[in-house]
């Protein structure tokens, strides 16, 4: 799953009275360029985000209703800027940068063609394998989907509602699995059902935001004491191996793995006490929702380190 980060201005020109315009994202995964006639997209290109595709101009080329031959050179100007070219019938019409070549910077061109996706370098160890993440992909889909459904019902209503339909989607889901081949929850099928059922009492009892925002800490702290119960006492039979499932690698030490969860369960519930405290309820929702992911997705590769026989981001060879 890709997503967009950056929108470069828009490039317009005129053809024979007809409007154009050249448009670039730059993606998650790399960049990407159309060429639109008005409302109707004539063409598209793209290149990755790193590796000796990523330096590349795109071509955009459109035959037009009178006949003519329109071919569209973007690309980086700068390091930070992009830029266009467009030929009519093979002659230079429009430049957006006039004078300027339309290419990678020379000084960062070598270094982006040798680099290699941090993809690439996991997956050159041995042990990894990335056939997990499709494996689990309906229940990684389900997860993030309620994530969604939250922040959607908590703009629309109320925390305390959020809550209670959120713990109330996550018990339906435990019992539709009963009924279903697909594997809609993962690993964590127990943790998950007791961690909706303590949402869902929290959110009857105390019917106010700033309990709902505290849940997320009261949650937080039980994950991590069960996680290192788990790993301290079971030597991570249950949740560290439910969490091994998710990972894409063979020699995950499923008692490491549980530890490491269990203190980073507990980094995290202090780092939601304090945006509970110190956040607006607009800005929490946005924490909880897409921050506070975004940080455990940085922090858990240290946990992934620790819990495998050698880093999780070591080069080959090294």
């Amino acid at each position: 799953m890709s997503f967009t980060w950056w929108r470069y201005p828009t490039r317009r020109f005129q053809l024979g009275g007809e409007r154009f315009a050249v448009t670039m994202k730059a993606r998650s995964d790399g960049l990407v360029s159309s060429l639109w006639r008005g409302r109707e997209r004539l063409a598209d290109d793209a290149t990755p985000l790193l590796g000796p595709e990523s330096v590349r101009n795109h071509s955009l080329a459109a035959a037009l209703p009178n006949g003519r031959q329109l071919e569209v050179e973007a690309g980086y100007v700068t390091l930070w800027t992009t830029g266009i070219a467009v030929k009519a019938d093979g002659a230079l019409v429009h430049e957006s940068h006039p004078g300027k070549p339309i290419a990678y910077p020379e000084k960062h061109r070598e270094k982006a063609a040798q680099s290699r996706t941090m993809s690439e370098l996991m997956a050159a160890e041995d042990g990894a394998d990335f056939g997990v993440w499709k494996r689990n992909r309906v229940a990684i889909a389900v997860d993030i989907a309620m994530g969604l459904i939250f922040f959607i019902v908590a703009k629309l209503t109320d925390l305390p509602t959020a809550a209670l339909v959120a713990a109330g989607l996550g018990i339906a889901l435990v019992i539709v699995q009963r009924f279903v081949t697909v594997d809609l929850i993962g690993g964590m099928a127990l943790f998950g059902v007791a961690m909706a059922l303590i949402s869902a009492g929290l959110a009857l009892a105390f019917q106010d935001d700033m309990a709902v925002k505290l849940r997320g800490v009261i949650l937080g702290t039980i994950g991590a004491v069960l996680f290192l119960g788990d790993g301290l006492i079971l030597k991570g039979r249950r949740l560290g191996a439910g969490m091994a499932r998710y990972i894409p690698y063979s020699d995950i030490d499923h008692r490491r793995l549980a530890i490491g969860m269990g203190l980073l369960g507990l980094v995290m519930a202090l780092i939601n006490l304090a945006a509970a405290q110190w956040l607006s309820t607009d800005l929490w929702l946005y924490y909880t929702t897409f921050g506070d992911i975004l940080l455990f997705a940085i922090l858990v590769q240290f946990v992934f380190s620790h819990a495998r026989d050698k880093p999780a981001f070591a080069a080959p060879g090294i």
